[in-house]
This record gives C-alpha cells, structure tokens and sequence, in this order.
C-alpha cells in the first residue's frame, strides 16, 4: 500500500478563514456602487473596442483569405485562459489610435506563454510610435516569468513618415532584437509563426526569435522592394529616376526577396512552412507542448478550489468613493483558495496586511493596504494623530521589509494590492526614519529577484506607489494591474493645487487683490488631475499595463501564479520552507 499527502499538509491544507458573505442590508446598501463601476466598465468597454477595430475593417482581411490577429489569436491560445494586456496602450495618442500590436499572457497547449502580434489591420503591421516600448514590456514579462515568447509576426517595416517617433534611441524598434537575444541567452524560448511581408525591421523582427514557422506566402528579407528601388544616387527625384524606381518596382513585385524558396530550401532558417495561416499555428501548439514544464503537482500545496464567495460582490465591497473605507480582507476572500489567508504578523504594523494564500492550490504572497483608522498608532506620534488607512508608517514599512525578504528566501511569488495614498510626512515621520525605510523596502524588492505582480485598487499615490512594487520596479514586476476605480498620481489634486498655490494667495490676498483668478487655477489643476489620473488614462501612459474588471482578478492572478510555478529558475524545497512556521510560531 502507498499512501501520498501534498507538502507541509498542517500548514497549507486548511489555512486560516477570512472573509464573510455580505449582507442583505450590505446588497442593497452597496447598489449604487455597482452602477458606478458598471458605468466606469463600460467607458473602458467603449475604449477597448476601439482600438479593436483600428485599421482596415476586419472582414477585408477575411474578404482576401486571411485572418486577423485577434483570429490568430482566438485559434492558438487554450479557451478562457487569455488575459490581454497594454490594450489601451498608446502614450503618443499615434492617430492609429494604438501601437499596432496585440499583447498578454494565456495558455497554448496547456502551457502559459507571453504572446505577441503584429496587428494587421493596422498598416499591415507597421512599427509605429509607442509600439517598441509596448514589445519591450512584453519581453520583459517573459524574462520575469521566465516562460516562452510567442510571436505572430506581420510587420511591413518602420512607418516612414514618421520615423524619428520609431526608428532611433536608447529604447527604439530596433531594441527588440537585442532583448530577444538576450531572452535566448537565459534560455528562454521565443517562437514566431511569420506571416505577410516582413522587410528591413520586419525581417529583423522574424529572424530574431529562437523558432521561425512561416506561412507559404510569408517573407522576411533585410529589404523589400521598395527600399533597393530608392537607392537613388541623385539625392532626388525627377522623372528620370522615378521611371527608374517604377521599373524596379515591378522586378521586385514579380519576385520578393526573402520568400519560402530562399528561407526554407536554401537558408534553412524557417523551420516549417505550412500552406494554411491556421497551419502555421498548429506548428506553434506543437512547439509550445516540447517546452519544459513541470507537472503542477509538483508544487501544489494542496488541490485548487474556488473562493467561497463570489467575485461578484467585489463590485460591492469597493467603494468607487475614495474616501469611503472597506475591509481589505473581504477583497482577499474574493481571490484565495477556498477564502483562506495565513497572515504575518497581523499584530504589527496595523496598516499593511502581509500573509501567504493559496491560488490554484500553489503558495502565493500577499501584500496589501488594510484601510480604517489606527488609534494609538503609529507609537512615535505620541497621540498627536492617529494612522489612517492607506498611508504608511514605521511598523509597517518594517513588516513588509521582512516579509518581502522571506518571501525570496522561499520563493514565493508576491501580489501586491494597492490602495495606498502615501507615506506619513512631517518631523515626526522623519525622525522615525520613514524616508531610509521606504528605500529600504524597494532594497529589499530588488534582492529578492522575485517575479511579482500589482494591482492598483483604487489609489497609487506618492512614493508609496513605487515602493509597493510599482511598475517602477522593473526586475519583479512581470505586470500591473488597475480597475475601474483606479487613480495614478503624485498626490491628491486638491492637495497639489494647495502645494503649488498656497503663497500666492498669502501673497494676492495680503495685497488686498481678489482670491477668484487663484482659486480658478487651482480647480483647473485640480480638474487637470482628475482627467489625468483616472483609468483609461492611466492605461493608455502605462501607469498600469491593463484596466480590468474587478471580477476578472482572480483569473489574472492565476495566470501569474500558474507562470511563476511553469518552470522556475530557483527552487525552494516546500518542506524547507521558513515562513509557515515563522507564522505559525
């Protein structure tokens, strides 16, 4: 007889209950905030759909027998693991109305991959502006989580009347090429299924990747046409060279350079050709299944289960009012493992909330503003004022130091769920060293070589934003997130218009001067934050890489679970484990 139990069973198998079923009185209290966050999904609806549509219709590309990305895309990844991001992208407003490719993170033949393409709808794919530093996040993803790239390539080249927005710098279209090569070095895997004409850039961008997969009328070629054929010695036009240019032209359209003859029979760079778009696809699923992946069991803590309450009611339990305040507990009840929650040192540093759960049945970190009122806390204000929550203080930048650096220690994937307005300010705060300790918290971050994931609730505000591994934090963060409630800024914009005005009314009104041309400004400010601050702006500046519904977290946070725990770099044995018990005591 065998018997078999899953790793550190006392601690894992029946962790901590949080949460509670809401109320009737809570339903019906709460309803109000539900149309308001409809309201907020649906302008995010409105948006999405847009750039969705961008470019030529998509029945013109059906109309000539081929598919879309968004085709390409619904065909190679497995059904309901797609979690799309840097949809709004689009930090130069380019009149295309995107950055020409489609990105996120989902499943291809039960494998989690980063995956990428050329929207050919788009300028046939064109590099336009904002779109290297789109592929530039998306390779980075991939680094972090160390899962394989996957690209649909169909890129025409550089937009050229508008090439200085894409073609040159420190982080232009032609980086791309060196992160692949440095994702090859580390061993991570990037397949591209090649589509369309591809020159100059567009070749580069389909010979870069680890395995080429073409389609039969697919090239890739350090020029097209159009390029030999403007070789013009001249440094002009006249009639004589643009006969010349027509002539080329015609020579180079009769026969492409870079096609399947060249890069299949003699080159021998695509490794298959196929005759069908779809074909091209299935030879990425193959490639995708001889990846390495480890079997889940290998580090499951337990067997998956769903929350005990639904998803739903997080459009209840978080108010759209930033004022209003929530138990952040009920929040981690709507997306743990049967609404479980082991919680580090909960009678320390009230303001945070810092523990381990269970997502899909793998040990994953938590970290997290609780909100409410502190009294008699932080201790070195000495009952001068209260903690409120959201900002932070003494104990719990110390605490979350702590648990971070355990959590590298053990390996443990970190979420971070942000709702924070700040740090405490003042002598008092400074004495206590707030300043050294909110550094020392992104130190910690930054040793730990974690992958980690933020969701930005409602507030990401001031430094406290960046030190609750932010999007700045670019050697963990594999992605941010934000909802319908979210708002990005330095600071409060009433508080900002105080910050920047306050003298010159001293000033105006100590001159006998009316207050009205100030106070204008100043709501104009204000009014300026609030359009800048709130999520569709946020997504499309990349303050956060995707605005989600509220009842979708969870599913993003099992794809970033599910990535870290696919092939990871360093292992940690569970039985070796050292937070449990530390927790546990």
């Amino acid at each position: 007889m065998s018997r078999r139990q899953t790793p550190l069973r006392p601690y894992f198998e029946s962790m901590p209950p949080v949460g509670s079923a809401l109320s009737e009185v809570e339903v019906t209290r709460t309803a109000e905030n539900v149309n308001l966050v409809r309201e907020q999904e649906q302008l995010i609806a409105k948006e999405v759909e847009r750039v969705k549509n961008a470019g030529i219709p998509a029945q013109k590309v059906h109309d000539r027998g081929g598919m879309t990305v968004y085709d390409r895309l619904d065909y190679l990844v497995d059904p309901g693991t797609w979690c799309p991001l840097h949809t709004l992208y689009n930090p130069r407003d380019n009149e295309e109305g995107c950055t020409g490719v489609v990105n996120g993170i989902g499943k291809i033949s039960g494998k989690w991959a980063v995956i990428i393409g050329f929207d050919n709808k788009v300028m046939a794919g064109a590099w336009i502006s904002g779109q290297s530093e789109n592929i530039l996040m998306v390779t980075d993803m991939a680094k972090r989580l160390n899962i394989p790239l996957v690209w649909m390539t169909n890129c025409s080249g550089v937009k050229l009347m508008e090439q200085e927005t894409v073609y040159a710098g420190r982080r232009g279209s032609g980086t791309p090429f060196f992160r692949h090569a440095d994702l090859n070095h580390l061993g991570v895997p990037i397949l591209n299924a090649i589509y369309g004409t591809n020159p100059a850039g567009g070749g580069y961008q389909g010979i870069s990747p680890t395995i080429l997969l073409a389609h039969k009328d697919a090239n890739i070629a350090v020029g097209g046409a159009g390029i030999v054929g403007g070789m013009n010695p001249k440094g002009h036009f006249d009639v004589e060279a643009a006969k010349a240019l027509i002539e080329a032209t015609k020579a180079f359209k009769a026969k492409s350079p870079g096609r399947v003859e060249t890069h299949f029979d003699q080159t021998a760079y695509f490794r298959e050709v196929h005759d069908t778009e779809q074909g091209v696809l299935d030879g990425i699923k193959q490639y995708m299944r001889m990846l390495p992946a480890y079997d889940p069991t290998m580090f499951r803590v337990a067997a998956p289960v769903e929350p005990k309450f639904p998803g739903e009611d997080l459009n209840r339990i978080l108010p759209v009012n930033q004022k209003r305040q929530y138990d952040a507990k009920q929040i981690l009840a709507r997306l743990t493992d049967n609404s479980e929650f082991m919680e580090y040192r909960s009678d320390y540093g009230p303001e945070v909330f810092t523990g381990i759960a269970k997502v899909d049945g793998f040990p994953v970190a938590f970290i997290g503003n609780n909100q409410g009122f502190f009294p008699d806390y932080p201790k070195y204000a000495n009952d001068t004022y209260f903690g409120v929550g959201g900002k932070h203080y003494r104990e719990g930048l110390i605490k979350q130091g702590e648990f971070v650096t355990l959590c590298g220690r053990d390996n443990l994937p970190i979420i971070w769920l942000q709702d924070t307005s700040g740090i405490d300010v003042g002598d008092l705060a400074e004495e206590a060293e707030l300043l050294s300790l909110g550094q020392s918290l992104i130190y910690s971050i930054e040793q730990t070589e974690l992958s980690m994931m933020c969701v930005v609730l409602r507030k990401g505000s001031a430094a406290a934003h960046y030190i609750m591994c932010g999007p700045q934090a670019n050697n963990n963060n594999a992605f941010t997130l934000g909802t319908p409630m979210t708002e990005i800024y330095v600071m409060h914009g009433e508080t900002a218009a105080a910050a920047s005005y306050a003298r010159r009314l001293v000033k105006e009104d100590s001159a006998g001067k009316p207050l009205d041309p100030v106070l204008d400004k100043m709501n104009q400010m204000i009014k300026d934050y609030q359009d800048k601050s709130r999520p569709a702006y946020c997504a499309m500046n990349g303050f956060v890489d995707e605005i989600v519904a509220l009842t979708d977290l969870r599913k993003y946070i099992q794809a970033f679970v599910g990535a870290n725990y696919q092939n990871p770099r360093s292992i940690t044995p569970v039985h070796q484990m050292l937070l449990p018990r530390i927790i546990k005591g």
